[in-house]
């Protein structure tokens, strides 16, 4: 039939619809939940007991009318380690405005008086919060523990990213190929242009601080620095690479050697000493909560908090024997570069070690990008012309010449 639709000549397949469900089924929409503050009910009678100071009451007043929350919401998160609906910001500004033992005294204290009697005042907002705070299990003990563990996992992960920065320049600053390769040349450069001098030519070595000065070194017709000049002779005469994108920076790179400059190795110690202080507070408030909880509110904190203090542990004792490795690095290789410590220094500091080498890098890179775009033009153009050789040669055809002896006469007779 000329006039029947598409629709008539489909037919609707059978279809799993698991899959299809959980991508595109519409999401419950969360109901808006009032301000905590609104949950508890205010007494008709206009006269409520304070027992906080109004400093401290506006405090708690302010964050109960931030919460869009209910306490049950702040039970659950705390007795089942879940921050999905209760984040852990929140959870630090409770810990903070937690009611302290004597303001908890005082509560308990009107609530048993006034159990009972008619006409007993009730007690304002923000006492009752505190006090509806206090009887979550072991509310205090359980968030410290889990803010702890927040705390620590960022701790441990700055302190290891900043050793391993350190680790990173120090070896490469020790045995990298490419450094010492450029040493050589302002050694071997150096000596050749002090060579008429008894005093200064033919060194041994140099001290460090001579390195961000090389670019102030001018040739005689102020074209190049001598920097320039060891950029370029370094990579036509050392590298294979350059000109191309496999060309590799051979010294650490200045944003590493800027980090490390910053790096006090007495504030890492700290750090990791804080830690370490503030597992023991944690392994004792774990073992606490364990032992006064009731066996309906032990787990998971139990083997989440138990899991987590043991693996924290063993996290900082590998910590703390990473920083006493690079330490001891560290001062090793100011003693191959020969660098002392400044007056007043105990010993060689991290600033005053790698903020030469951040400078003489920063300028090292900046004209070895410069030289590896030439490097790259040249290659360019010689391949070009080498391109334009071959197309030549294959252009240029050689005519055979017509054979015109006895033989070839001979030859066509026949």
């Amino acid at each position: 039939d000329s006039n029947s639709l598409v629709w008539e000549a489909i037919e609707e397949p059978s279809v799993d619809f698991d899959e299809f469900v959980e991508l595109f089924s519409k999401t419950a929409v969360k109901e808006k939940k009032k301000p905590l503050s609104d949950t508890i009910s205010r007494s008709k009678t206009k006269q409520v007991v304070k027992l906080l100071n109004t400093k401290r009451s506006q405090a708690v007043g302010i964050l109960m009318s931030s919460l869009h929350l209910d306490m049950k919401d702040i039970q659950h998160a705390i007795l089942n380690l879940d921050n999905t609906v209760v984040d852990l910001e929140t959870l630090q500004a409770l810990y903070e405005n937690r009611a302290q033992q004597d303001e908890l005294e005082k509560i308990e204290k009107h609530i048993k008086s006034s159990k009972d009697k008619e006409g007993s005042k009730p007690l304002d907002k923000p006492e009752q919060f505190l006090h509806q705070l206090s009887q979550i299990p072991d509310f205090s003990g359980r968030v410290f523990c889990i803010l702890f563990q927040s705390t620590f996992t960022e701790c441990i992960s700055s302190v290891q990213r900043k050793l391993q920065i350190l680790q990173r320049v120090c070896k490469t600053l020790q045995s990298g190929s490419g450094v010492l390769k450029i040493l050589g040349l302002v050694l071997a450069f150096g000596n050749f242009m002090n060579g008429g001098n008894r005093t200064r030519g033919q060194a041994d070595g140099f001290t460090l601080d001579i390195l961000p000065k090389l670019k102030d070194v001018k040739s005689s017709d102020n074209s190049k620095s001598l920097l320039s000049y060891i950029v370029s002779y370094y990579l036509r005469h050392f590298d294979e690479d350059a000109g191309r994108e496999t060309c590799v920076f051979p010294l650490p790179e200045p944003h590493d050697l800027f980090q490390a400059s910053q790096m006090k190795f007495e504030d890492l110690t700290k750090d990791l000493l804080r830690l370490r202080k503030d597992l023991r507070a944690c392994t004792a408030q774990v073992e606490k909560v364990c032992s006064v909880t009731t066996e309906e509110h032990l787990q998971p904190f139990k083997d989440q908090m138990e899991t987590f203090v043991s693996e924290a542990k063993t996290e900082l004792e590998s910590q703390e024997k990473q920083l006493s490795e690079t330490h001891k690095m560290f001062l090793e290789l100011c003693v191959f570069f020969s660098v002392k410590a400044k007056s007043g220094e105990k010993e060689v500091s991290p600033n005053t070690f790698f903020s030469v080498w951040h400078e003489f890098s920063t300028d090292f890179k900046d004209t070895w990008k410069k030289e590896n775009k030439v490097i790259l033009q040249e290659r360019l153009k010689a391949a070009e012309e080498c391109f334009r050789q071959v197309k030549e040669k294959a252009t240029y055809s050689v005519k055979p010449k017509h054979a015109s002896g006895i033989k070839a006469k001979l030859g066509m007779k026949i």
